[in-house]
């Protein structure tokens, strides 16, 4: 067995379902380049026998990162590592360090701040128990007074109360500094719907950037999920290839 999969074994003591810990540590793994795009993963039965769980979790575990699309499966040949663009990427430039650099002045509007369950995507990517409790913070983020982007973050409860025991330090944080890292996990264009429209000044289905950050601990626990919704006109991407 790899060693690289001897790493991944869950935390039996944790509340939350092995499956979703054993499929965000393999996440984390792969956002880190400990595999390759493209390369194979071993079976359902290997990695169960290594990481010492059942093959229904391996395969629900398996399940969500193929759900969240860093993994593929092909009938009769296994499991893969998805290529993506972002594996090569080495550098990202956003609007807030571009604008600052050019003198624009910026500012951050809230727009709501709480406690709330987690929805089913949100428990996946920061592997908590479905339903679990995170803290919800969403604000607009500008520049001399202009709305360039709509910021949405979850952060899991315990996590935050294990730095801040206050809930309402937890709510009124301005942002975490992942000392794992923080990846990109996905980089789509969407069309505003009426809601993001409305909120961020611009035409209904106009064209928008949509990052999608994950944040990782030292210990490599995912602990912020953060989309940013970004005006094309506000925003400039800048990725350095490296062979």
């Amino acid at each position: 067995m790899d060693r690289r999969w001897q790493e991944l074994t869950p935390d039996e003591r944790s509340d939350t379902p092995l499956y979703l810990q054993l499929a965000s540590r393999l996440a984390a793994a792969i956002h880190a380049g400990s595999w390759s795009a493209g390369e194979a993963l071993p079976s359902e039965r290997t990695l169960s026998e290594g990481v010492g769980v059942s093959r229904i979790t391996a395969r629900k575990a398996i399940a969500v990162l193929v759900d969240q699309g860093l993994i593929r499966c092909v009938r009769g040949a296994g499991s893969f590592i998805t290529p993506r663009v972002s594996d090569p990427l080495s550098r990202l430039i956003d609007c807030s360090e571009m604008l600052e650099q050019r003198g624009f002045r910026l500012d951050s509007i809230w727009l709501d701040r709480g406690l709330r369950s987690a929805n089913r995507d949100e428990s996946m990517r920061l592997g908590l128990m479905p339903g679990a409790s995170i803290a919800s913070l969403r604000r607009l983020r500008c520049a001399d007074g202009a709305v360039m982007a709509l910021e949405h973050s979850a952060l899991p409860v315990g996590w935050c109360r294990t730095r801040w025991p206050s809930a309402r330090r937890c709510t009124g944080s301005g942002g975490v500094r992942a000392g794992g890292g923080t990846r990109v996990a996905t980089l789509p264009a969407v069309n505003a719907g009426a809601e993001i429209a409305r909120l961020m000044g611009v035409a209904p289905q106009a064209a928008l950037l949509v990052i999608t950050r994950i944040g990782y601990s030292t210990d490599q626990r995912a602990i912020e999920l953060t989309d940013t919704y970004c005006r094309d006109d506000y925003y400039d991407f800048v990725a350095e290839f490296h062979k």
